[in-house]
């Protein structure tokens, strides 16, 4: 694609990735994604905000054909598919500099390599002029990675936001224009991605509330011509406040702990709690993660294996423990055959989790009638808890 016109002086470059599935050989990325770059001239200088994954480059530089010269180069965030291209950028203009911060430099150097007498730092708040255009940069670190910033573009009201606020979406939209699909991408990513910093977050968008933004430029995705509602979605994202939801990851080897999920979601439901299930052996762990971000509870199901929880539950499990939503109960519910230490064994693998555990329900075999009122006895603690908070 070539670049587009975004204001006069101001153009996207970069690549949209139709086919890419996976990311990080972790993150599911079911509608693709794009890699953005962008170009933005002042009268006296120009500067290139970040590069593109490196397997697209020939799409940034025949992009960059018709630029004569590039002054600096801003580098937002040092992972791949925001710097990967940053070496024959600098090949192609041997006059540009690397404009970053500190704790950048050094992983562009470790990474690139880059040679560090082609970087200038550039502190917190501190401006460069291009000539009628004014860079500010803005340190946001743990969104999502420790050296990340923003740079905010006053003359024009535009945030390059990087990571923050981005969406894993391929679309020929250079602007949003289905907010639903927007939407649902953008909370995927801040779940599987910047949820684990979510009260540096939201310290990171009090900052932003000082702008007067017209436009928020990400690094992935379509640009935001409407700032606020992809602010506010963020700032509901990352209160503390749960909503009336409950998330059950779970897997079932010979039909027990299916049919005690199966009953436990028709008693929360009778309950009005909106349930999320989700069957570990055929999950998209993105959609999982999705889910956590507003749920007040957590419900595991799991078999027994050799003792302990199934190992695609240890892998659920070890990943809400990592993105640190804002769960406030969790409870385990399973089989076992002979013998179980599936609740201790879950129980400690869930230390960044502050949540309150419920009385589990493990069963000997398949479910009986009291195991199915035991089960209705969770559901019915979990409505009442709920009750206490209830956020809809």
């Amino acid at each position: 694609m070539n670049k587009r016109i975004i204001k006069d002086g101001i153009s996207w470059l970069g690549a949209i990735d139709w086919e890419r599935r996976l990311f990080d050989a972790l993150i599911p990325l079911p509608d693709g994604t794009s890699y953005n770059a962008y170009l933005v001239e002042g009268t006296e200088k120009i500067a290139l905000l970040d590069t593109v994954e490196p397997m697209k480059k020939d799409v940034l530089l025949a992009q960059l054909q018709d630029v004569p010269k590039i002054d600096y180069i801003v580098i937002h965030h040092v992972e791949q598919d925001h710097s990967g291209t940053l070496p024959d950028v600098l090949e192609m203009y041997p006059d540009a500099v690397v404009l970053t911060n500190k704790k950048a430099q050094a992983m562009l150097v470790d990474h690139m390599p880059v040679d560090p007498a082609r970087i200038r730092l550039v502190e917190d708040n501190e401006t460069v002029s291009l000539g009628g255009r004014t860079l500010q940069f803005m340190h946001m670190p743990w969104v999502h990675w420790p050296e990340t910033m923003v740079t905010w573009l006053a003359e024009d009201k535009i945030l390059f936001s990087c990571d923050f606020m981005g969406s894993h979406v391929a679309t020929s939209d250079l602007f949003v224009k289905d907010k639903g699909v927007v939407f649902e991408a953008a909370k995927r990513y801040y779940a599987e991605i910047m949820m684990p910093f979510r009260k540096l977050i939201t310290n990171h968008l009090k900052r932003l509330d000082e702008l007067d933004i017209e436009l928020i430029a990400p690094s992935h995705g379509p640009i935001y011509d409407e700032p606020e509602w992809i602010m506010n979605a963020y700032k509901q994202w990352t209160d503390d406040v749960p909503k009336n939801e409950v998330v059950i990851p779970y897997i079932s080897m010979h039909g027990s702990t299916q049919r005690m999920v199966e009953y436990l979601v028709g008693s929360l439901a009778a309950r009005n709690v909106r349930v999320h299930p989700f069957d570990l052996a055929v999950t998209d762990i993105g959609k999982l993660a999705t889910a956590l971000v507003d749920a007040a509870t957590i419900v595991i199901g799991t078999p027994t294996v050799h003792a302990g929880p199934h190992p695609n539950v240890f892998y659920a499990t070890h990943l809400a423990n990592a993105l640190r939503p804002k769960l406030r109960f969790a409870s385990v519910i399973g089989s076992y055959g002979w013998g179980t230490q599936a609740v201790e064994r879950i129980a400690s693998l869930i230390p960044n989790l502050k949540v309150e555990l419920l009385n589990p329900v493990m069963i000997k075999g398949i479910p009986t009638k009291n195991d199915y009122q035991a089960l209705d006895n969770l559901a019915q603690a979990i409505a009442d808890k709920h009750k206490t908070f209830l956020k809809d």
